[in-house]
């Protein structure tokens, strides 16, 4: 079975960066369509940015288009969100999910394979 790990949250000020990484075990990600979820206090869990197999079409809430981009590190069996010009709504509990499917971003419930996540904490 897929295992996913978060990595790189934590505190930050506004308009500040974070790398995070989601790190596969036992099976390569390169079949697998990659995505980053969020979770707000209070709020449903949202999808923030996936990325393809194959080509890796990309794709990301608005919110987050221009300030956020996901890519892939096939090397490292890995898939990063580098986070620029953090928000105080950007805030929460990030995590990453993957499926050998062909999913969309707002297919969240559809992802078979979950990290436990990390928290991202934007505030001065």
């Amino acid at each position: 079975q897929l295992q996913l790990v978060e990595s790189g949250g934590g505190l930050v000020q506004p308009g500040g960066s974070l790398r995070l990484s989601c790190a596969a075990s036992r099976f390569s990600l390169d079949y697998y369509a990659v995505g980053w979820f969020r979770q707000a206090p209070g709020k449903e869990r949202e999808g923030v940015s996936c990325i393809s197999t194959g080509n890796g079409t990309t794709n990301y809430v608005d919110s987050v288009k221009g300030r956020f981009i996901i890519s892939r590190d096939n090397g490292k069996n890995t898939v990063s969100l580098q986070m620029n010009n953090l928000k105080s709504e950007d805030t929460g509990i990030y995590y990453c999910a993957a499926d050998w499917r062909t999913l969309s971003c707002n297919q969240l419930d559809e992802y078979a394979y979950w990290g436990q996540g990390t928290q991202v904490t934007v505030s001065s």
